[in-house]
């Protein structure tokens, strides 16, 4: 079924579930920069969290998912809550008649996406998955080139993130690096490289940055390695030890040219004196990546509008996921996997 376009042309109704750090900016993101949404209220569990979000920004707060889900005047609902409650959030906020918009990854198994996918499609409803670099202009313009053939066929791809580090290992839950870090990554490379799907994925990962976490199931560092049925070979890595800023970066390598993407700087200045030479980097990614993040919810939020399937589906949050359940899959066993015959046997949620 085709999502259902709301009446009129008013600014979208958003509720927000999750009021954590990346729930806060979203929600005061679609207050203030999304001009075509407007935050209606903000639910989380935890006792005066939503209120003491949502109150400034002019919309209501719960405790109780299920009092936005009920409110008519939300339209569309953002999920920013703890990564184990996605997928049952997807399919609650479907059930309710909302258009979804969920952030990465949309569930811990490839059966709970396809049951998200399934309740959007019979509810009508638009379903978004938060891969915010797709929005970001670099990322975009790079996409075009290759679409426009300017290097010609894609050959050796690469994506990383560099995250500034880990403030409290105890509190990060294993196959981070894969499940929520590298799973942009996973999604550019498939963004950068269009009709191709990953025949073989090949993971190394290791705890170099927090060691005594490891035996817990902490993994900080990662190079992954991906090989298309299209014959590109393509890299991913990532580590949570950038102690300079955050760095996201991506290149496209093919047989008539080559794109570069990102660099670190957050402004093309460098300042060079006496302690040496020194550059502007972000701290984080939602400092990096401001205008991404406003683009994919402006995008949901004229889906929703609209009526149509937004540019970023649950389709590309499965493909994106089979790849980090790949990855996982490659370090257990020690080599290389086909992603295909891992999403064939693996069963439930990832431990």
């Amino acid at each position: 079924m085709s999502p259902v376009a709301p009446t009129g042309t008013a600014p979208t109704g958003i509720g927000l579930v999750g009021a954590g750090r990346i729930g806060s900016s979203h929600a005061r993101l679609i207050a203030t920069r999304v001009p075509n949404a407007r935050l209606v209220a903000v639910a989380d569990v935890r006792p005066g969290a939503a209120s003491a979000l949502a109150g400034p920004l002019g919309a209501i707060g719960h405790t109780d998912v299920g009092e936005l889900l009920a409110d008519p005047e939300v339209e569309a609902v953002v999920v920013t809550a703890v990564t184990e409650a996605h997928a049952g959030l997807v399919e609650a906020a479907a059930h309710a008649g909302k258009g979804v918009f969920c952030e990465k990854p949309a569930g811990l198994s490839l059966a709970e996406i396809d049951r998200g996918i399934a309740a959007t499609t019979e509810a009508g409803v638009a379903f978004q998955v938060g891969f915010n670099r797709r929005f970001a202009a670099e990322f975009a313009a790079a996409r075009a080139a290759v679409d426009a053939g300017r290097v010609g066929t894609p050959q050796l791809l690469r994506s990383l993130t560099r995250d500034p580090g880990l403030v409290d290992p105890a509190g990060v839950p294993p196959w981070t690096i894969f499940l929520l870090t590298l799973i942009h990554d996973f999604d550019t490379l498939l963004f950068l490289n269009p009709g191709a799907e990953p025949v073989s994925v090949y993971a190394v990962a290791d705890a170099l940055v927090a060691p005594g976490f490891k035996d817990a199931g902490l993994l900080d560092t990662a190079v992954v390695t991906i090989r298309f049925d299209n014959g590109a070979l393509a890299t991913a890595e990532a580590s949570f030890s950038a102690t300079y800023g955050y760095d996201v970066r991506g290149e496209v390598f093919g047989s008539g040219g080559r794109l570069e993407i990102g660099g670190g700087p957050r402004r093309q200045l460098a300042i060079s004196d006496a302690d040496g030479r020194h550059v502007d980097t972000p701290r984080g990614d939602t400092e990096l990546f401001p205008e991404a993040y406003a683009g994919e919810l402006a995008e949901f939020a004229a889906a929703v509008r609209e009526g149509r399937a937004p540019a970023v589906t649950g389709h590309d949050a499965r493909r994106a996921l089979s790849i980090a359940l790949s990855c996982i899959a490659s370090v257990r066993s020690g080599g290389p996997v086909d992603p295909a015959v891992v999403a064939a046997t693996i069963d439930g949620r990832v431990r």
